[in-house]
Protein backbone atom coordinates (compact mmCIF):
# COMPACT_ATOMS: atom_id res chain seq x y z
CA UNK A 1 0.00 0.00 0.00
CA UNK A 2 1.58 3.61 -0.90
CA UNK A 3 1.51 6.63 1.00
CA UNK A 4 2.40 7.73 4.35
CA UNK A 5 2.50 5.35 7.70
CA UNK A 6 -0.62 5.27 9.16
CA UNK A 7 -0.75 7.31 12.33
CA UNK A 8 -2.60 6.02 15.63
CA UNK A 9 -5.85 8.24 16.00
CA UNK A 10 -4.73 9.76 19.13
CA UNK A 11 -2.06 11.38 17.52
CA UNK A 12 -4.50 12.25 14.79
CA UNK A 13 -6.54 13.93 17.59
CA UNK A 14 -3.90 15.04 19.51
CA UNK A 15 -2.59 17.00 16.30
CA UNK A 16 -6.10 18.60 15.46
CA UNK A 17 -6.15 16.92 12.02
CA UNK A 18 -9.09 14.94 12.71
CA UNK A 19 -11.49 17.06 10.42
CA UNK A 20 -12.36 14.09 7.68
CA UNK A 21 -12.93 11.29 10.80
CA UNK A 22 -16.18 11.10 12.42
CA UNK A 23 -16.98 9.55 15.70
CA UNK A 24 -17.61 6.10 14.78
CA UNK A 25 -14.43 6.09 12.45
CA UNK A 26 -12.34 7.55 15.49
CA UNK A 27 -14.03 4.55 17.65
CA UNK A 28 -13.51 2.08 15.26
CA UNK A 29 -9.56 2.88 14.06
CA UNK A 30 -8.89 2.96 18.17
CA UNK A 31 -10.48 -0.22 18.57
CA UNK A 32 -8.87 -1.76 15.60
CA UNK A 33 -4.79 -0.29 17.17
CA UNK A 34 -2.52 -2.98 18.60
CA UNK A 35 -0.59 -2.21 21.25
CA UNK A 36 1.92 -4.54 22.44
CA UNK A 37 2.25 -4.93 26.29
CA UNK A 38 5.50 -3.93 28.49
CA UNK A 39 4.92 -6.60 31.09
CA UNK A 40 7.90 -8.74 30.51
CA UNK A 41 10.66 -6.42 29.35
CA UNK A 42 14.06 -8.18 30.71
CA UNK A 43 17.33 -7.97 28.73
CA UNK A 44 18.37 -10.75 26.34
CA UNK A 45 20.88 -13.31 27.59
CA UNK A 46 23.41 -12.61 25.34
CA UNK A 47 24.19 -9.03 26.66
CA UNK A 48 26.75 -8.85 29.02
CA UNK A 49 26.43 -7.94 32.63
CA UNK A 50 27.51 -4.18 32.17
CA UNK A 51 24.91 -4.32 28.78
CA UNK A 52 22.29 -5.45 30.90
CA UNK A 53 22.55 -2.80 33.26
CA UNK A 54 22.84 -0.41 29.96
CA UNK A 55 19.47 -1.94 29.10
CA UNK A 56 17.41 -1.83 31.72
CA UNK A 57 17.98 1.84 32.49
CA UNK A 58 17.00 3.06 28.81
CA UNK A 59 13.92 0.38 28.90
CA UNK A 60 12.73 2.18 32.11
CA UNK A 61 12.64 5.07 30.36
CA UNK A 62 11.32 4.14 27.12
CA UNK A 63 8.14 2.09 29.35
CA UNK A 64 7.93 5.42 31.59
CA UNK A 65 7.31 7.66 27.78
CA UNK A 66 5.50 4.58 26.88
CA UNK A 67 6.90 3.63 23.99
CA UNK A 68 8.83 0.88 24.90
CA UNK A 69 6.74 -2.52 24.87
CA UNK A 70 7.82 -6.75 24.79
CA UNK A 71 8.33 -6.43 21.18
CA UNK A 72 11.44 -4.04 21.66
CA UNK A 73 13.97 -5.95 23.19
CA UNK A 74 16.16 -7.29 20.82
CA UNK A 75 15.63 -3.56 18.85
CA UNK A 76 17.21 -1.64 22.67
CA UNK A 77 20.15 -4.82 22.32
CA UNK A 78 21.50 -4.35 18.88
CA UNK A 79 21.54 -0.67 19.97
CA UNK A 80 23.65 -1.48 23.04
CA UNK A 81 25.83 -3.86 21.54
CA UNK A 82 26.36 -1.05 18.55
CA UNK A 83 27.04 1.40 21.14
CA UNK A 84 29.37 -0.81 22.93
CA UNK A 85 31.48 -1.67 19.90
CA UNK A 86 31.07 2.32 18.71
CA UNK A 87 32.85 3.13 22.04
CA UNK A 88 35.82 0.56 21.76
CA UNK A 89 36.18 1.47 18.52
CA UNK A 90 36.51 4.65 19.28
CA UNK A 91 38.87 4.15 22.43
CA UNK A 92 41.17 2.08 19.61
CA UNK A 93 41.11 5.26 16.97
CA UNK A 94 42.60 7.38 19.80
CA UNK A 95 45.39 5.26 20.10
CA UNK A 96 46.28 4.51 16.45
CA UNK A 97 46.51 8.27 15.66
CA UNK A 98 49.15 8.90 18.39
CA UNK A 99 51.62 6.64 16.76
CA UNK A 100 50.54 7.68 13.23
CA UNK A 101 49.33 4.41 10.67
CA UNK A 102 47.59 6.29 8.23
CA UNK A 103 46.44 2.68 6.73
CA UNK A 104 45.49 1.77 10.48
CA UNK A 105 44.06 5.04 11.02
CA UNK A 106 41.63 4.95 7.74
CA UNK A 107 40.29 1.15 8.57
CA UNK A 108 39.36 1.56 12.24
CA UNK A 109 37.94 4.97 11.38
CA UNK A 110 35.64 3.18 8.36
CA UNK A 111 34.89 0.34 11.34
CA UNK A 112 34.04 3.46 13.59
CA UNK A 113 31.87 5.02 10.97
CA UNK A 114 29.84 1.72 10.48
CA UNK A 115 29.37 1.22 14.16
CA UNK A 116 28.32 5.20 14.29
CA UNK A 117 25.32 4.46 11.74
CA UNK A 118 24.68 1.08 13.50
CA UNK A 119 23.84 2.62 16.51
CA UNK A 120 22.05 5.81 15.41
CA UNK A 121 19.91 4.17 12.95
CA UNK A 122 18.69 1.77 15.93
CA UNK A 123 18.75 5.09 18.33
CA UNK A 124 16.27 6.54 15.95
CA UNK A 125 14.15 3.91 15.68
CA UNK A 126 13.90 3.27 19.29
CA UNK A 127 13.05 6.78 19.78
CA UNK A 128 16.30 7.44 21.48
CA UNK A 129 17.60 10.78 19.46
CA UNK A 130 16.07 14.11 19.72
CA UNK A 131 14.46 14.13 15.97
CA UNK A 132 12.63 10.94 16.93
CA UNK A 133 11.24 11.96 20.41
CA UNK A 134 9.91 15.06 18.50
CA UNK A 135 8.08 12.25 15.83
CA UNK A 136 6.82 10.37 18.96
CA UNK A 137 5.72 12.78 21.20
CA UNK A 138 1.64 13.23 21.26
CA UNK A 139 0.78 17.27 22.37
CA UNK A 140 -1.77 17.84 24.81
CA UNK A 141 -4.83 19.49 23.62
CA UNK A 142 -4.89 23.00 24.81
CA UNK A 143 -6.96 23.46 28.02
CA UNK A 144 -10.27 25.36 27.07
CA UNK A 145 -10.45 29.08 28.60
CA UNK A 146 -12.57 29.66 31.37
CA UNK A 147 -14.75 32.43 32.08
CA UNK A 148 -17.68 34.06 34.19
CA UNK A 149 -20.31 31.82 32.48
CA UNK A 150 -18.35 28.72 32.00
CA UNK A 151 -17.79 28.51 36.04
CA UNK A 152 -21.51 29.49 36.56
CA UNK A 153 -23.27 26.77 33.94
CA UNK A 154 -20.21 24.62 33.12
CA UNK A 155 -20.04 23.50 29.27
CA UNK A 156 -23.39 22.45 28.02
Amino acid sequence: MAGRNREPVDLILAKGKSKHLNKEEIERRRNSEIKAPADNVEPPRYLNKKQKDKFEDIANQLIVLDIMSNLDCDALARYIIALDLYISISKKLQKIIVNGDITEIDNVSRLQDRYFKQCRMSASDLGLSITSRCKLIIPKPPEPKKNKFSEKFGSR
